[in-house]
């Protein structure tokens, strides 16, 4: 198989494997609460970025290309790039990093205990290093590498 066919096809396994991550954390029963108010999109306002591994960062990307862009969107404001700033939407919502998932809302039912979503954070990283990194970066960093 060529080198390019066989990128494309770990890459594809990989995103496989993130979604079936979040399957998981979405399978549990924990009670969120999220009413969309995007609060938690605020980055300045919450001094919180979310951290994303290479998995989750295919992942997103290939979901803001399926909106048919091809790059971040630039806010001035300090929100989320990902966050629409006439809908006040994720542009990415059904494919959002675990952290957007797990930590950044208190109004949702605020952060996860670290022990019921360890093993989920652990498998992202495993997952992370089938694509040569398991370390985490800034939401718009990380989304970036897999928009180019």
């Amino acid at each position: 198989m060529p080198r390019r066919e066989a990128i494309t096809g770990e890459r594809r396994q990989v995103a496989a494997d993130v979604r079936k991550a979040y399957a998981e954390l979405a399978a549990r029963p924990v009670t969120r609460n999220c009413a969309l108010r995007a609060e938690c999109c605020q980055f300045l306002l919450t001094g919180k970025t979310p951290y994303l591994t290479k998995g989750e960062a295919l992942v997103g990307a290939q979901a803001l290309k399926a909106t048919g862009r091809r790059a971040l969107p630039v806010r001035e404001d300090g929100a989320c790039p990902l966050l629409d700033p006439v809908s006040a939407k994720c542009l990415i919502y059904d494919s959002r990093p675990f952290g957007c998932r797990t930590h950044f809302c208190p109004a949702a039912g605020g952060p996860y205990p670290r022990r019921d979503v360890a093993d989920l954070i652990h498998k992202l990283e495993e997952i992370a290093r089938r694509l040569g990194g398991s370390e985490a970066r800034p939401l718009a960093a990380a989304i970036q590498e897999f928009l180019g």
